[in-house]
């Protein structure tokens, strides 16, 4: 089976800094579209083996690699925040 150990990552990284933007909706199309933004900034990472997710692993876990992410994911938050898509009132960050 075929994964973007990305994705894992990039999800991981929205639970992590959701509660740090008050004023982002949540829903399912925001989580989405934050998700959706940090991964089309993002270089996939395929992995079909046990042998390619551990090396991939240790490469993702890497501060650098890990700080991109983060600040892709943030980025999507900031977007998402001002323009939702979910029909909820934008509403600027405090």
């Amino acid at each position: 089976m075929i994964h973007n150990l990305v994705e894992q990552h990039v999800v991981t990284a929205y639970d992590q800094l959701k509660g740090h933007f008050p004023g982002f909706c949540g829903c399912e199309v925001c989580r989405s579209d934050v998700l959706v933004y940090a991964l089309n900034r993002l270089p996939a990472r395929y992995v079909a083996s046990v042998e390619g997710k551990v090396v991939t692993e240790l490469n993702l876990d890497k501060d650098q690699t890990r700080v991109t992410i983060e600040i892709h994911v943030m980025e999507g938050f900031r977007k998402v925040t001002l323009s939702p898509r979910c029909g909820r009132a934008a509403r600027p960050p405090k």
